[in-house]
């Protein structure tokens, strides 16, 4: 199984930059990982956050495989804990998955097209985060699920 840890935005803030690229790394002894970001649509534009949110939505079901196993990370999602993050991947895996799919959508959040397509929707928090502290937060959440998954020491709960 593939993940792919995709984002609507841009990749400006080197100082998380770094911390996410070592998560990731991390994550590639457990699984290949690969990070998808799509430009978001320029903050000038004249379309309303509904607009882009529509706009937005096209790019990222065009990214997508039929067969991809979605989980997008929504604030209206289900709260979920790192053990239970790690049964949906593992979970995953036993199905033979080919790919699962994080997604954390524009500064609008995604669109009900979106939604309607994950086969999860996961809130990391009811808090309001930028995006580049998601990916870091994402990153290390899966990197934490692996260590579950695999019995070992990073995860202390």
């Amino acid at each position: 199984m593939k993940i792919i840890l995709c984002s609507i935005g841009k990749e400006d803030d080197v100082s998380l930059k770094a911390g996410i690229l070592d998560f990731s790394k991390r994550i590639s002894h457990y699984y290949p990982v690969e990070w998808k970001i799509i430009s978001p649509s320029k903050k000038n534009n004249p379309l309303s956050g509904d607009a882009l949110k529509i706009k937005e939505s096209s790019q990222i079901l065009e990214t997508l495989k039929k067969d991809d196993y979605l989980i997008a990370l929504d604030g209206k999602g289900k709260l979920i804990d790192s053990k239970k993050l790690s049964i949906i991947i593992q979970t995953r895996a036993n199905e033979s998955v080919k790919q699962l799919v994080f997604l954390i959508g524009g500064a609008y959040g995604l669109d009900e097209s979106v939604i309607k397509r994950a086969n999860f929707v996961w809130s990391l928090s009811p808090l309001t985060f930028p995006h580049q502290l998601v990916r870091l937060i994402l990153s290390e959440q899966v990197y934490r699920a692996c260590t579950i998954i695999k019995n070992e020491k990073y995860h202390h709960a």
